[in-house]
């Protein structure tokens, strides 16, 4: 789909927006704070200029739409082919730089002293959102505010991130709950959850998003409180094919739930599956289901406090990571992924800490995500047990899709420091044209009765 079509496609979300519990809001920040957009910072709210050292160089635009070719098979070439790593982090002189590391790193280095490395790459830039996006998320900027203690977003135009100029540690998570997917895509994508000794078996997926307003059948009056739909389904091994996972994500979940359903391909039944959030397990216990996309789902758990801003050494860029010379056994080693096809650079990242709400229930009592300026992915993320012993390490490994301005997760992983073992999902090193983009889907192919129909095809 071209540019000028997806675009319009945003617009038309943007005409009618979200107005969940709205009549008349006042400006979320001030014009004069709007108008730093374009400005002194990007056009998504990140800080434009590099840093005093040089080493975080300024944003220039992002790579073009055609700065690599797409292969036959799906493949984008690697921009950035030709750098080579400026240095190397290792168990014997990780304390040089732990300033610019999370407590999670520094974890994994101290797990695995003899294999884990961090192989750091220049800083490269590379985000550039479609001009629609910028535009809603410019006006959300000025408009957008948090509803009900913050688990539900009023005054918002659908297609836009929801704060550009972020105040608090809800809107930046919001921010990355939020933040550009395209209107729908479809991947087919392995995951797994290797032993300790590195043995794993590949499980299969095909992932479906979209997002109301890429529908054929978009109807705002419907949908006003539903972020995205999301269909998953297993294609293998054997004892997981057939099964398929059904999402309506909605915004205001505490007002209206997550609404779920499972369908079971050894029964042939369609149950609701009211379980399918917070921290019920996922991928053999490796995470948990709100773990998935390094944090999904309603925020109300827990107190989320904005640290500020830092500099850190965060994947990016990871296109050697998702290239299609490498085979899955190439990647995926004992207790973390090999990092000969790793790329980490300094990024500056919003820190957030979410502490559980006293009175409420979660395996974890504390969880710190680092968020990407420039993409609003979080890129890291730790978790703590309830005797706040850090418990689970996430990284998100993002690439730029340029020709679809698009910055997605290569490879996310979920590493337990504590038992040895790790979940790594989205890899699809071995698989032709695992995505594809702009589906013409309709919402029937969201529904239970689709679902029904996986059974009988």
């Amino acid at each position: 789909m071209k540019l000028n079509m997806i675009d319009s496609r945003l617009l038309r979300a943007g005409c009618i927006g979200l107005s969940l519990l709205a009549t008349q809001a006042l400006a979320a920040v001030p014009a004069d704070q709007v108008a730093r957009l374009g400005a002194d910072l990007t056009p998504m709210g990140a800080e434009k200029a590099g840093n005093a050292e040089g080493s975080i160089p300024a944003w220039t635009g992002g790579l073009a739409k055609d700065a690599g070719q797409r292969d036959a098979d799906g493949f984008l070439s690697d921009p950035y082919a030709a750098d080579q790593p400026l240095f190397t982090i290792t168990a014997q002189n990780v304390e040089q730089y732990k300033d610019k590391l999370t407590p999670g790193q520094l974890a994994l280095f101290k797990r695995y002293p003899d294999s884990y490395r961090i192989p750091v790459y220049p800083t490269r830039r590379s985000i550039n959102l479609p001009q629609g996006y910028l535009d809603a998320t410019r006006e959300n900027a000025g408009n957008t505010q948090l509803a009900e203690s913050g688990n539900g977003l009023q005054h918002y135009k659908s297609g836009g991130l929801p704060f550009a100029i972020p105040k608090d540690g809800l809107e930046v998570i919001w921010n990355h709950i939020g933040r550009y997917r395209g209107l729908s895509l479809q991947r087919q994508v392995v995951q797994a959850s290797p032993q300790a000794n590195g043995a794993f078996t590949p499980s299969l997926v095909k992932q479906q998003l979209a997002y109301p307003v890429g529908l054929s059948d978009y109807s705002p009056q419907e949908m006003e409180n539903i972020l995205y739909f999301y269909r998953e389904e297993f294609l293998s091994p054997a004892r997981l094919a057939g099964g398929v996972l059904l999402i309506h994500e909605t915004i205001n979940q505490v007002r209206e739930p997550r609404m779920a359903w499972q369908y079971s391909a050894g029964q042939r039944r369609v149950r609701r599956a009211p379980q399918i959030a917070y921290d019920s397990p996922g991928a053999e216990g490796m995470r948990t289901l709100d773990d998935f996309d390094m944090f999904n789902g309603a925020p109300d758990r827990f107190d989320w406090k904005l640290v500020g801003k830092q500099e850190l050494y965060i994947p990016y860029n990871a296109y050697k990571l998702g290239s299609p010379k490498l085979k899955y056994s190439d990647v995926i080693k004992p207790g973390h992924l090999n990092p000969e096809h790793t790329r980490y650079e300094l990024h500056r990242v919003w820190h957030v800490t979410a502490t559980l709400k006293p009175g409420l229930r979660h395996i974890y009592s504390r969880r710190d995500l680092y968020i990407d300026e420039d993409s609003w992915q979080a890129a890291e993320a730790d978790a703590y047990d309830g005797r706040g012993n850090l418990w689970r390490v996430s990284e998100g490994h993002t690439s730029f899709f340029y020709d679809q301005q698009m910055p997605l997760f290569n490879a996310e992983t979920h590493y337990d420091v504590q038992s040895g073992r790790y979940a790594v999902n989205a890899l699809y090193n071995e698989e032709k044209n695992a995505y594809q983009f702009d589906i013409n889907y309709s919402r029937k192919q969201f529904t239970p009765n689709a679902l029904r129909a996986t059974g009988i095809r």
